[in-house]
């Protein structure tokens, strides 16, 4: 099938459409897609990709943002490191993610030294000043070299980072049935196809652009169609079968797998990374401090974040939605980042 997919690469836009329409209609049933990544969801959203799509297909946001997935509990901890002096720093959209207590803005309005970096070169650059800085570590596989490299530079590492396989056989088992998967270009430009194919259920590797998610949509329609659960690399441009070697490397070096609390998913086996080093693990450098932040469960009830993630719930659908909660007044993660579900529908109406 890969073979066979190669020889339509270059269909056009028009060509695509056309094409998952003439398929689609020949389906039974209603069939549902889900796009596990922020920026999959961001260019469905600008070009009005669903609404060219048959009826019959539906696309469903899932937890491909990272930020947006990173519990209370790990917010709650780095915050109160922050709080105790120790020179933190972090992507910018991990600022405003609410915690229970407050979030990492709050933090430091009351004088914690949080700072905003976009590199491994900007954390290097800040240890100059601040030898004690501890870098939160967030994403999938895509970012985790990056923090992996920081403990090649000594550098202590708060790992929140993710495995994206894990939480998509989670979501498999769970109250949305999923027929396709529309899968994330950068993560797997990192780890490749392998991990995929344990899935039962068809899948494509897609880019960012508008013909590269139609160019999905119409391998994952030809798969239903034909009854093949396996995956195709729609985006060989940029991903290869066997992934990213050196970057695997340096992540299995400075990284161990280990079970993960997901927000909205819960905890999910085998599906987070943490730090080998004892030395370089945040968590365990600072587990006293820590244990001041501990409670017994998440806040923010009304938020619908979690079902948002799932596939559960449409944004719009949200009580707080564009009312309690906006990007200025985020209530729950999904409304923080750019690559969040509510808040990519809020600033697409």
């Amino acid at each position: 099938m890969n073979e066979y997919w190669s020889s339509h690469l270059k269909l056009s836009k028009k060509e695509l459409l056309e094409g998952i329409r003439k398929i689609s209609s020949s389906l039974e049933g209603n069939i549902t897609l889900m796009e596990v990544c922020g920026g999959h969801t961001n260019t469905i959203m600008r070009y009005g990709i669903r609404k060219i799509l048959p009826e019959n297909i539906s696309l469903i946001s899932g937890p491909g943002c990272p930020v947006c997935v990173t519990s209370q509990k790990d917010i709650d901890a780095i915050v109160e490191i922050a709080l105790n002096k120790i020179p933190v720093a972090t992507y910018g959209d991990m600022l405003r993610v609410p915690g229970t207590k407050m979030s990492l803005e709050k933090a430091r309005e009351q004088g914690a030294n949080v700072n905003i970096v976009y590199s491994a070169a900007d954390v290097i650059e800040l240890k100059k000043n601040f030898p004690e800085i501890v870098f939160f570590g967030i994403g999938f596989e895509t970012t985790a070299p990056m923090s992996a490299f920081l403990l090649e530079k000594n550098i202590p590492v708060y790992s929140t980072h993710k495995l994206i396989v894990p939480a998509m056989e989670a979501l498999l088992q769970g109250e949305v049935n999923i027929d396709g998967f529309i899968l994330p270009g950068h993560v797997s430009s990192i780890i490749g196809l392998t991990q995929y194919e344990k899935l039962n259920v068809p899948q494509a590797v897609c880019g960012f652009e508008p013909e590269h998610l139609l160019r999905g949509i119409y391998a994952l329609v030809n798969l239903i169609s034909n009854g093949k659960n396996m995956v195709i690399n729609t985006y060989p441009e940029v991903v290869r079968s066997e992934g990213n070697k050196k970057a695997q490397d340096i992540i299995q070096k400075h990284f161990k797998v280990t079970d993960s609390k997901w927000r909205g998913l819960g905890n999910i086996p085998s599906s987070g990374l943490d730090v080998v080093n004892p030395t370089l693990d945040a968590k365990k450098i600072y587990s006293s401090i820590i244990e001041k932040s501990l409670i017994s469960k998440e806040s923010n009830n009304k938020c619908r974040c979690g079902d948002v993630l799932k596939g559960l719930l449409k944004p719009e659908d949200c009580p707080l939605f564009s009312g309690a909660c906006t990007p200025e007044t985020p209530f729950g993660a999904c409304m923080v980042s750019s690559e969040g579900a509510c808040n990519i529908h809020y600033n697409s109406q």
